[in-house]
């Protein structure tokens, strides 16, 4: 049975707070701590708002050793991208002593306390930001993104050269995706995508929307997509939220590799029609 995530995820509008309440609950895995984070960003997305403060309650919460990277992971990239400020309360001493393992090792604050009330009165000692307007400045020119998307009518194949570039925030993505999607439209046909993902950084600010327009563009004009990346944190975290939202994320480690991929499922498709 899939956890109802949702009745574990608050958001208090008067307090600018997303509480989430990971009390009496168990993460035995990777994939369950990616799934719990990906209905997080969703909801986080869904309010229209980017920032909050985050308010989360970790009684009698067990996270297994295998699912700790994960959890670290997806919680310091959740924090980068949409927290104004952090507080947890009521942890256990096992998971106690992990946070301030890793808060040593981050170099966070952990923000740790016994009871909710006092988690509460820490985080109205906060700043909101959201009264300052955030304006992300593009960083990349229409022209470069341009250079970097082609299109082979005879295969169809449309490939997407993200090598060395960094998506910063969440204008880069649209920038990229908002591109992509008018020459498509403008192409009136579906298309194989190959991704070159090589050194390709995705910064925790850019990652819920690089998802959720990757997903929709997808679902949209994709006969079927490949990305190929000799291994990088980009392609650890493809991996992981691809298994937590059920799609087969297709890496290879070579263009060559890419290629024959889709060669394959272009012969699949074809003999599928037939």
């Amino acid at each position: 049975m899939t956890p109802d995530f949702d009745a574990r995820i608050t958001f208090h509008d008067d307090l600018q707070t997303m509480e989430a309440d990971f009390s009496n609950f168990d993460f035995p895995s990777p994939a369950l701590v990616n799934a719990f984070y990906d209905r997080i960003e969703s909801r986080i997305r869904e309010t229209g708002e980017d920032k909050w403060f985050f308010l989360v309650n970790y009684s009698h919460c067990r996270i297994d050793s295998s699912a700790w990277v994960a959890f670290s992971r997806r919680g310091k990239a959740l924090n980068m991208a949409h927290s104004m400020g952090s507080v947890r309360f009521d942890v256990s001493d096992a998971t106690r002593k992990q946070i301030e393992r890793d808060a040593k090792t981050e170099r966070f604050d952990p923000n740790l306390f016994a009871d909710r009330d006092s988690a509460l009165a820490r985080i109205k000692t906060f700043d909101s930001v959201r009264r300052k307007k955030i304006v992300h400045t593009p960083s990349h020119t229409p022209e470069e993104i341009a250079r970097r998307i082609t299109f082979d009518p005879d295969v169809p194949l449309m490939e997407a050269d993200f090598s060395n570039f960094t998506f910063m925030h969440s204008r880069d993505v649209d920038d990229v995706y908002d591109h992509i999607e008018g020459r498509i439209k403008a192409s009136d046909r579906k298309w194989f995508f190959l991704v070159n993902m090589e050194n390709c950084e995705i910064h925790p600010g850019a990652w819920v929307r690089y998802a959720h327009r990757g997903k929709r563009l997808n679902i949209a004009a994709s006969l079927g997509s490949v990305r190929f990346a000799p291994g990088s944190e980009t392609e650890v975290e493809i991996r992981d939220r691809a298994e937590s939202q059920g799609f087969r994320p297709n890496i290879r480690n070579t263009r060559e590799e890419a290629l024959e991929r889709i060669a394959e499922m272009k012969a699949e498709l074809i003999a599928s029609m037939s």
